[in-house]
């Protein structure tokens, strides 16, 4: 599958680190650092744009090593790039650390995924088939 890409950055253009790779690695592209303080959020921006075919969106999810070692992780993860979208690609980062982080321009701040989707036909209905699980929600599955 082709994507195509436009980079106004002065990085990289995203890629996977490695053949096994789902996701590509985004960086920040930015004039000055950021820091981000503990329970604070941030846009950072990447610099890239990207068309993508119909039937299919791009995932923006956190950096594991982020995560574990510094408490950094992507808000409203994942995060949903459509395929009509062409404005640039942005990651909402949040501290949940108790120490400032500083986002310095060029580094790997979240990966994109690039997976298929379908479009959901929804169809009104006056009610629904009974299921062994019905209506139990939020841990339901674990009390037994």
């Amino acid at each position: 599958m082709k994507v195509l890409i436009v980079n106004k950055s002065t990085n990289p253009a995203p890629a996977y680190a490695t053949p096994g790779s789902a996701g590509l690695d985004l960086r920040a592209n930015l004039t000055g650092d950021v820091v981000i303080k503990p329970l604070e959020r941030a846009i950072i921006p990447t610099g890239i744009h990207i068309q993508l075919p119909v039937g299919y969106e791009a995932q923006i999810r956190p950096r594991s090593g982020l995560a574990a070692k510094s408490g950094i992780t992507v808000l409203n993860s994942p995060g949903t790039i459509d395929s009509d979208y062409r404005g640039e690609i942005c990651a909402i980062l949040v501290n949940l650390s108790s120490e400032p982080f500083t986002v310095r321009h060029g580094e790997r701040i979240c990966q994109m995924v690039i997976a298929r989707h379908e479009v959901a036909e929804l169809v009104s209905v006056d009610s629904l088939d009974e299921s062994e699980r019905g209506s139990g929600g939020f841990g339901h599955t674990g009390v037994k």
